[in-house]
């Protein structure tokens, strides 16, 4: 079959024959349609993954077709048994396994789905993985509850744009950062309340100053700005963390996190019931994602050089011509 293929760290991608997938006990086979890339897949063709091994072809996310019916992939393998946390099994579908970015793949039948009528095959491929994190993070993590005022940091991201409509589906009142003022108005013409460049000197205090603080924060920064938007909790408010971009945080006031009785949670992927229950909301609500740009499967690179760069807007999508 004809799969992208990263032969060692920071080489470029190419399409090549790769062997065909063998299905095990209790696995099937689907053709790819297409298929979503994320930050996890820049982050292996540096070389910066756990567990990498060359060649490999990546890939999280993914749509295609099993016995003529079309189907989207659930990315998270072995959850374990324990809802509140992974086991020590667990992992996600593009490294150590084969990944999406070729035309067919060998998957549990478990974490196979239906993909809701009202979308196209590129936007299901934009769904598993940013739809999923966003999910846990913002219902099963922040308990978000309806009316509640919800920020989100770094929106553009695919995994911010889900919690972003996630979040308005759910009846949220929604509020963005970005350090981009077109990314910005992009979501505020998006239905978004209001947003702050957080490269702008005093952001936080006139972000706090037009909303008057939140309940729910999602970020995948940390780094040195997570302490400004822990000011911007109301109290009692809870702070989703799903990546630490940035790095570690400094000067954290524990002060302040125990007496305004505030809650750092963390969250990571989600298990096959909170994947149904996604797909089921975004059926639900209609939720169409935000494909930022689709590339044939043979310019892969260049897809990958945009998302490197922080161009996207929403997903980016590889199409597989199978």
């Amino acid at each position: 079959m004809r799969a992208l293929v990263l032969s060692s760290a920071e080489a470029p991608l190419s399409v090549q024959e790769f062997p065909d997938p063998v299905p095990r006990e209790g696995e099937v086979v689907v053709d790819l349609a297409a298929g979503a890339l994320n930050y996890r897949d820049v982050w292996i063709t540096k070389g910066k993954y756990p567990g990498i091994h060359f060649p490999v072809v990546p890939g999280s996310d993914g749509a295609g077709w099993l016995n003529g019916k079309p189907v989207l992939l659930n990315p998270s393998l072995q959850w374990g048994d324990n809802p509140a946390a992974q086991g020590k099994s667990y992992h996600i579908l593009g490294l150590p396994t084969t990944g999406t970015f070729a035309e067919r793949i060998a998957i549990p039948a478990e974490n196979v789905f239906d993909i809701p009528a009202h979308l196209t095959m590129e936007q299901a491929a934009a769904i598993p993985l940013g739809g999923l994190t966003a999910y846990r993070a913002l219902f099963s993590r922040a308990n978000l509850q309806p009316g509640e005022r919800v920020l989100i940091s770094g929106i553009g991201g695919g995994v911010a744009l889900f919690v972003f409509q996630f979040a308005r589906a759910a009846g949220a009142e929604v509020y963005v950062t970005s350090s981009s003022a077109e990314k910005i108005a992009r979501a505020v013409d998006m239905g978004a309340k209001g947003g702050a460049n957080y490269r702008e000197e005093g952001w936080s205090g006139r972000l706090k100053a037009e909303a008057g603080g939140f309940d729910v924060i999602i970020d995948s920064a940390a780094g040195p700005g997570f302490p400004d938007l822990m000011s911007l909790l109301l109290p009692a408010g809870r702070i989703v963390l799903y990546g630490g971009t940035r790095g570690p945080i400094p000067n954290l006031n524990p002060q302040q996190l125990f007496w305004r009785q505030l809650n750092i949670l963390g969250s990571t992927m989600g298990h096959s019931g909170e994947f149904a229950d996604m797909i089921a909301f975004i059926d639900r609500h209609r939720i169409e994602p935000a494909v930022d740009s689709v590339f044939p499967l043979t310019n892969g690179q260049a897809a990958f050089d945009r998302m490197a760069n922080g161009l996207q807007f929403g997903k980016i999508v590889l199409q597989i011509d199978n």
